[in-house]
C-alpha cells in the first residue's frame, strides 16, 4: 500500500526567513512523502537573502521561493493542508484562517534570525542556528509513522517536537 502524500504549510508573519527555510528543508527531507509550502500573515514581499544563502550553504533548495500571504492557501482550489506549523511567535498569536479539512496544527517557534543586527558573520550564524533547529524538528516530524498512529498520538508528538531544542526565549520563560 502506498502511503499518502501530506501537504504541510509553514507559517510565519513575514514569510521571509524561518518559514521559507522550513519549506525548503521539508521539500528535500520529505520528498515523495510530503509537499511543503510556506506563507505569512503579513508577507514582506521578498525572501531574506541570508535565508537563501544559508539554504545554499547547507545543500538545500534555494531557488524559486517567494514571500506570500497565507490567504493563497485558504481559497477554493488551493492545496488542502494536512499539517500547519507556525514557526514564529507573532504568527502563533494571530487568528489563522480556517483551513479546509481541519489540518493538524502545532507551534514550533524558532527565534527570528532576521533580528540579528550584528556583523555579517553574526547574521550568518543566527541563520545557521535557526536552520539547525528547524532541520532537527523536521527530521523528527519525518520520522513519525503517520500511517500507524491515531490523530491524538500524532498531535502529542507534534507538540513535543515544538518543545524541543530551539524554543524561543519568550516561550522558555513561560514554560512551567
Amino acid at each position: 500500500m502506498t502511503e499518502k502524500t501530506y501537504n504541510v504549510l509553514f507559517l510565519c508573519t513575514g514569510n521571509s526567513a524561518r518559514s521559507i527555510m522550513a519549506e525548503s528543508i521539508l521539500r528535500q527531507l520529505g520528498v515523495g512523502r510530503f509537499k511543503a509550502f510556506s506563507a505569512g500573515s503579513h508577507p514582506k514581499g521578498e525572501v531574506n537573502p541570508y535565508a537563501l544563502l544559508t539554504l545554499e550553504k547547507m545543500g538545500f533548495p534555494h531557488d524559486g521561493f517567494r514571500s506570500k500571504n497565507w490567504d493563497e492557501f485558504a481559497v477554493p482550489g488551493a492545496p488542502q493542508m494536512d499539517f500547519v506549523f507556525t514557526v514564529c511567535d507573532n504568527a502563533a498569536g494571530e487568528a489563522c484562517p480556517l483551513w479546509p479539512g481541519q489540518p493538524m496544527t502545532a507551534h514550533w517557534g524558532i527565534e527570528d534570525p532576521a533580528t540579528e543586527d550584528g556583523s555579517d558573520i553574526e547574521k550568518q550564524r543566527a541563520f545557521a542556528l535557526a536552520f539547525r533547529y528547524l532541520k532537527n524538528r523536521i527530521e523528527q516530524f519525518c520520522a513519525i509513522p503517520l500511517h500507524r498512529l491515531d490523530r491524538l498520538a500524532v498531535g502529542a508528538r507534534l507538540r513535543e517536537i515544538g518543545e524541543s531544542e530551539g524554543v524561543t526565549h519568550r516561550e522558555a520563560e513561560q514554560t512551567p
